[in-house]
């Protein structure tokens, strides 16, 4: 139950991004500020996404 919950925010990190990405492309135009805090968070969810996943895999292999 614990790994799903884990995989689950993993990628809910990924849905972040990519809804940055959309906020990105909808607001560069109007506001460009905003449009690079969306990337900086963008990025930073990307790197959650990557480290979630290694810290998820330590877990299992050290549980094995």
């Amino acid at each position: 139950m614990r790994n799903a919950l884990y995989k689950l925010f993993e990628y809910a990190y990924i849905f972040m991004a990519l809804f940055s990405l959309y906020l990105v492309v909808a607001n560069w135009e109007v506001n460009r500020e905003r449009s690079y805090m969306f990337i900086i968070f963008g990025v930073v969810a990307v790197g959650m996404f990557f480290f979630k996943r290694w810290f998820r895999k330590g877990i299992e292999n050290r549980s094995k």
